[in-house]
């Protein structure tokens, strides 16, 4: 592999290089969440089918989180990339990527917390918020 040029080039590559790790990361973030929320709704599977009991929101819990974790990753690579190539349109791109994934992150974030509460108060009806 020959030396890079510049040292633009060098972080061009680099950038690159980051930018995959990144979504890379995302990708199995999502399916590291798939695995997990198979593993956990497994034991449910047969008692669905036949009309049974409701499977615990810690199943919905562990798939939120990792779908929380594959955004900031999937942002982080969005950063990256704008950086190395921070053109008018790619700026106004990553901002409503950002805001987007934000929002998102953030509703998430809320829902989690919600059923978090929720599944402490399932397991001590006396708590108090």
């Amino acid at each position: 592999m020959p030396w890079p040029e510049s040292p633009e080039a060098l972080l061009q590559g680099l950038a690159g290089v980051v930018r995959f790790a990144l979504e890379t990361l995302s990708v199995l973030c999502v399916v590291g969440g798939v695995i997990a929320t198979f593993r956990l709704a497994w034991p449910y599977l047969p008692f669905l089918r036949h009309g049974g009991r409701r499977p615990s929101s810690r199943i919905r819990l562990t798939f939120g989180s990792w779908l929380s974790m594959a955004l900031e990753f999937q942002l982080g690579a969005d950063i990256v990339a704008t950086t190395t190539a921070p053109s008018g349109q790619n700026l106004i791109q990553l901002a409503v990527v950002a805001v987007i994934r934000t929002f998102l992150n953030l509703f998430l974030a809320r829902e989690i917390d919600a059923e978090q509460r929720l599944e402490a108060q399932r397991a001590d009806p006396h708590q108090r918020e």
